[in-house]
């Protein structure tokens, strides 16, 4: 997978913590962990429930429209 191709699937929740979400990608199986860089911002179920279907973005875009 190249860096750019996270970017452009979909992933599903499968776990997640106060310091980490794992997404699964839907099409390429493939397992991403993110950490939180800020412990005072902790990830929560609430959030991202089990489950719920996300798409990453590249932050050296910028912001969409």
């Amino acid at each position: 997978m190249t860096n750019d191709a996270i970017f452009t699937q979909q992933y599903r929740v499968v776990a997640v913590d106060e310091r980490n979400l794992v997404l699964k990608g839907i099409h390429s199986g493939e397992v991403v962990t993110i950490v939180s860089a800020d412990p005072t911002t902790p990830f929560t179920q609430e959030e991202y429930p089990l489950g719920k279907l996300i798409a990453l973005s590249d932050p050296s875009q910028g912001v969409a429209n």
